[in-house]
């Protein structure tokens, strides 16, 4: 059952920058702790282009996770002109910077310096879940089978939207891919804001690099399942992702985006 309303340990995180630095030296101090030792097992990497109105709230909930697995938060600069960089140094998250523009070079960029065994993908724009890194990383431990493990994602209205008109769009989304069952290969629906999958593997099936018309995220899911084992899909409610509505939004009304998703489907 999707959720109707936003988790409170999500909309805690939903505020505007200010609010977030006013609590920055708290944020840093939880980030550096979720390392606990040397070396990291588990390495969340997140590209970033211009995204000084999210990463904070980005970075302020993974201050919150409740894991045992030592973790390091790694974000990439891809060549940010706003605030974004004195952000990120400032919640303490590790700092890259890659030139070469585009998101496949930001997250090869976060990927071969990761030093964990584990890599999360995670985006600029979303809030996670305090269970997230868990509930990706869990089944990768306990199942060498599993190549990708991969959540849902359910968006942060705007202002002038509600949570409600989401939460109709995201359930009719859900009926839509029950219904094509697997008329679609199921690495279509891995996201770059929430997936997970072994370091050596990533390299081994060279990265990020993609043909021209696919994304990098379900491509690197695509040949990870290909040459290594299985996709498993995170369904539970505290696992997802909740990510922004801004970029959803200028592709035009939700009724319009449901037509389209529609007729692309049948």
């Amino acid at each position: 059952m999707r959720p109707i309303r936003i988790p409170s340990y999500i909309s805690k995180h939903n505020r505007p920058n200010d609010v977030l630095l006013s609590n920055i030296s708290t944020i840093k101090k939880k980030i550096h702790g979720l390392q606990k030792q040397t070396v990291p097992l588990v390495s969340v990497v997140i590209p970033a282009y211009n995204e000084e109105k999210g990463i904070l709230k980005t970075l302020s909930s993974l201050s919150d996770t409740a894991t045992d697995f030592p973790t390091e938060i790694i974000v990439v600069d891809n060549n940010s002109s706003d605030e974004t960089k004195n952000l990120i140094l400032q919640a303490g998250a590790i700092y890259l910077f890659e030139e070469k523009q585009g998101v496949k070079n930001a997250r090869n960029c976060g990927l071969d310096y990761a030093r964990g065994r584990y890599i999360i993908n995670g985006d600029a724009d979303t809030i996670y879940s305090p269970y997230w890194i868990n509930s990706l990383i869990k089944p990768l431990v306990n199942d060498e089978t599993i190549a990708v493990a991969y959540g849902k994602f359910a968006f942060i209205p705007e202002p002038g939207y509600t949570r409600l008109s989401f939460f109709f769009y995201e359930t009719i989304g859900d009926i839509f891919k029950r219904v094509q069952g697997n008329l679609k290969d199921k690495a279509m629906y891995i996201y770059g804001c929430s997936s997970a999958y072994r370091k050596t593997q990533g390299i081994a099936v060279d990265r990020y690099e993609h043909p021209p018309g696919a994304n990098e995220d379900g491509y690197l899911g695509l040949k990870l399942r290909n040459r290594f084992g299985k996709l498993q899909q995170i369904k539970q409610p505290k696992s997802l992702a909740w990510t922004s509505s801004r970029k959803f939004i200028t592709d035009g009304s939700l009724l319009n985006r449901i037509i389209k998703k529609f007729r692309r489907s049948f």
